[in-house]
């Protein structure tokens, strides 16, 4: 039987982790079972190759707060953590990596802090135990940049170990890496954002599923970041902007032609130019006015959920309609 209506749904995606699924499991029940609240834990196993996803049911056929998500492949943290926030029901959403590295006794404190009038609560590993060169001077480097660019000081946006309301999640879109933004995003929408230290521990099993090669994704996902920033709220204005340079270029190249006519130069190479400048300026107007009527009425999504869904445990009759496959 499943709790209703959880005040706290934990969302940890996993890779490869059946070592340490038991155990993580056994460390969230103790650090929230004294909590005395109703709360529910989702494991999303991100196409695992290893029994990541049988240790995991195995475990949630003896305890209906935990539900098991398989992904039809592996898609990525981003993904998972998606598809694992939009099956969760709690008022607060909890989200970690799987790997026993972020320690789920910080995720009470985490909760007060966030009903102290925050919406989000970020986890900073200010002792963090991972390599100097290939983790911790990366991640410096990249929170540097973050805050640059975004305006917002955050000190660990690589930290999974994140509290939110529900609310604001459910109408986030994720792209990529993008996870790691989100308090950023949110913060310049007029979010409130806490900032906590919080435990790390180095890595007990397995490997790290992530190199010096995640970097250039969090730079292209950084430069999207601005580009959404500066662009979203007008693109008709945004577009306006560039499409005045070919405009003006159009227009000059024009005249030049004119005064080209008459003289003994006909030649239709430049009016040539100018009608590609022309057309140029009014195709950019025209993306601008397309980004206005998307951002009015669509929404951005890095993909639907129910295709990369593969089997879920501990669903409700709504879930089993929607997933179409239930685990036994």
């Amino acid at each position: 039987m499943l709790i209703d209506q959880p005040q706290l749904s934990i969302v940890v995606p996993l890779y490869n982790e059946e070592d340490s699924v038991s155990l993580l499991y056994q460390k969230i029940c103790e650090a929230v079972d004294p909590m005395e609240i109703a709360y529910e834990i989702l494991f999303v196993n991100d196409g695992s190759q290893d029994r990541t996803f049988e240790v995991a049911s195995g475990i949630a056929q003896s305890d209906p707060k935990l539900r098991v998500i398989e992904l039809r492949k592996n898609y990525g943290q981003t993904p998972a953590m998606a598809a694992g926030i939009d099956t969760a029901r709690g008022k607060v959403l909890a989200t970690m990596d799987g790997d026993l590295q972020n320690d789920p006794s910080d995720i009470p404190m985490m909760f007060a802090k966030l009903h102290e009038g925050y919406d989000i609560v970020v986890g900073w590993r200010y002792k963090r135990q991972d390599k100097l060169i290939t983790r911790k001077i990366p991640s410096i480097i990249a929170n540097w940049l973050i805050g640059k660019v975004t305006g917002v000081p955050i000190k660990d946006n690589g930290c999974s170990l994140k509290l939110y309301r529900a609310e604001l999640m459910k109408q986030m879109p994720f792209y990529n890496e993008m996870h790691r933004f989100i308090p950023a995003l949110l913060s310049v929408s007029g979010s409130k954002v806490a900032q906590v230290k919080v435990k790390h521990h180095a890595r007990q099993f397995g490997e790290s599923k992530y190199g010096l090669s995640r970097i250039y994704k969090v730079l292209l996902d950084l430069l999207t970041i601005k580009t959404i920033g500066s662009v979203a709220h007008h693109p008709i204005m945004w577009f306006a902007k560039l499409a005045a340079v070919p405009l003006i270029l159009s227009l000059i190249i024009a005249l030049i032609s004119i005064y080209h006519l008459f003289g003994e130069d006909r030649s239709v190479v430049l009016p040539t130019i100018s009608v590609l400048f022309m057309f140029t300026s009014f195709f950019l107007i025209s993306l601008g006015i397309i980004g206005e009527q998307i951002y009015k009425h669509g929404s951005i999504q890095v993909s639907k959920l129910s295709t990369i869904t593969s089997r879920m445990t501990n669903l409700r009759p709504t879930d089993q309609q929607a997933s179409g496959k239930e685990e036994t």
